[in-house]
């Protein structure tokens, strides 16, 4: 008795004549690229522009001149906290909760072409409820962009980075 033939497969294991299993639909319009911003002359100047200041968070927002390196298709976030927040594991849970905040919401609401730095305040590590956070972070990018804002700092003359000595 001969063993019965197996069927013929192609290079993926598919039988030979079947069809693909994946559904072909139309790719939605691409999301925006979204870049982390590392260097410290990005954040000051995203600290001279506009700013918004809400329960959990202040946001900085300026928006990039065309003659600027990265390219005008790219959102540009930066995250912080100061030593107010408390220790190193308070900052670190603070950063954390504002990366997911602004993982989950600016996609859909931040513009191309702009470079917002989340501030981390007191109330972003444990007291604030993370949808609440969200909600914050949803109205201070809308309002940022209708131009609602505090007024920017005035520029620091001489100041380039830290004081020293006093």
């Amino acid at each position: 008795m001969t063993p019965p033939e197996a069927p013929a497969t192609d290079r993926d294991g598919r039988s030979a004549g079947s069809a693909p299993a994946v559904s072909v639909c139309p790719p939605a319009s691409p999301a925006p690229r979204i870049a982390v911003l590392r260097v410290r002359a990005d954040f000051l100047r995203a600290a001279s522009a506009q700013r918004l200041a809400l329960p959990g968070f202040l946001l900085q927002a300026r928006q990039r001149g065309a003659a600027e390196a990265p390219p005008a298709d790219i959102i540009r976030i930066g995250f912080t906290c100061s030593k107010k927040i408390g220790n190193a594991v308070a900052r670190n849970r603070a950063k954390r909760r504002l990366r997911e905040v602004a993982r989950l919401g600016l996609p859909e609401l931040g513009l191309p072409g702009w470079d917002y730095v989340l501030v981390g305040r007191p109330e972003a590590t444990a007291s604030r409820p993370f949808s609440e956070l969200q909600s914050d972070f949803a109205k201070a990018i809308r309002d940022i962009h209708a131009g609602r804002s505090l007024k920017p700092r005035p520029p620091q003359p001489g100041q380039k980075g830290r004081r020293r000595g006093k």
